[in-house]
């Protein structure tokens, strides 16, 4: 459906706009993006991180730290249930030339007229000990 596309083309560009701003070191993208009670997984975090303060907290210790020269967002998809849309993609960060392959799924709830994140997932596309056999 059209409507559905529009609505596609929306949540992505939230996305693009926030990874955007991510790769510039500013996690602000994505914390305005993000509802209350959100919560998020990556890697590098031991258990779940639970609501907008903990991820506030999460990101203020490497605010100014994180830099992506660029990124690939690959083949996005919105898939709608209702009053809520998950987005799937692969990512790929460069950096110093150097790759770093990523999935990612972002969980948003309509808010309003808008859009916000209720949950994230990050993940490597393949595992860091193995990087550059099978499937990379």
């Amino acid at each position: 459906m059209k409507a559905d596309q529009e609505e596609a083309d929306v949540i992505i560009a939230l996305e693009r706009a926030a990874l955007e701003r991510w790769g510039r070191g500013d996690p602000e993208g994505f914390l305005e993006l993000s509802a209350e009670d959100v919560v998020y997984f990556d890697p590098y975090v031991p258990k779940r991180v639970d609501g907008l303060a903990a991820l506030r907290a999460r990101y203020d210790g490497i605010r100014g730290k994180v830099r992506v020269d660029r990124f690939e967002m690959i083949d996005p998809k919105v898939q709608f249930c209702g009053e809520a849309a998950v987005l799937t993609f692969n990512h790929v960060s460069f950096i110093d030339e150097r790759e770093v392959r990523w999935n990612c799924t972002e969980v948003f709830r309509r808010r309003g007229e808008g859009w916000e994140i209720i949950q994230t997932h990050w993940s490597f596309t393949t595992h860091p000990a193995i990087m550059g056999g099978p499937g990379e």
